[in-house]
Parts: C-alpha cells; structure tokens; sequence
C-alpha cells in the first residue's frame, strides 16, 4: 500500500484556497466596478426605520 504523501495534500489545499481566494476578490472587484449605483439591498438594510 503506498504512503499518503501529507506536504503534497498540504500544499495542494492551499493552492486551492489561494485559487477561491482570488476568484472571489476578482468577482467582489468585477461587482463593485459594474454596479457602484445598484446598492438597493445594502441601503434597506442599514437604513433605519422611524
């Protein structure tokens, strides 16, 4: 039976968060680029009701 190389699956985890990672930033970066104007969803939920 072969041995579990654990520094491979280590460093191929974080690879793959990294990769998430950046993914996210680019769409998080993509969005506020895109719709700087359409913030309907974050204005009612911070605004407080009187």
């Amino acid at each position: 039976m072969a041995n579990i190389n654990y520094g491979f699956e280590k460093r191929r985890k974080e690879m793959e968060k990294k990769k998430k990672k950046e993914e996210k930033l680019k769409a998080k970066a993509a969005k506020k680029s895109s719709g700087s104007t359409d913030t309907s969803e974050d204005s009612t939920e911070t605004t407080p009701v009187e």
